[in-house]
């Protein structure tokens, strides 16, 4: 095949796949998610909260990073739906959002293993 020929898609195939296509906008909102995951600080917390609920104290005592460095990032998770809070008293206890970051981070994981 010489450099300069294409193979052309055929108009229902390109069709099909234009349909399937998330807006524009949705594409650009799932790019910002994923760059979420993209900070080896978050993912330490986001496998911290996979086990139970923590404070920001323990959160940073468990990474190995200043409290105020965990409360940015973890601004950061709960912006984008990430993570969950709840007050008690003066505390405040962070959680993952739902079922699905667990889901993202063990297919992550997984892929990566292969």
């Amino acid at each position: 095949m010489e450099e300069n020929q294409f193979i052309q898609v055929d108009e229902e195939t390109a069709k099909r796949i234009e349909e399937a296509m998330p807006p524009e906008e949705e594409l650009q909102d799932l790019a910002e998610f994923y760059k979420v995951f993209g900070d080896a600080t978050r993912l330490k917390i986001l496998y911290v909260l996979l086990d139970t609920e923590m404070c920001v104290y323990d959160i940073a005592t468990i990474v190995g990073m200043s409290q105020s460095a965990i409360s940015h990032q973890l601004r950061v998770l709960k912006q984008m739906a990430l993570v969950k809070n709840r007050r008690d008293g003066k505390s405040i206890y962070y959680s993952l959002a739902d079922d699905h970051i667990v889901t993202i981070l063990s297919q992550g994981l997984n892929h990566i293993e292969e």
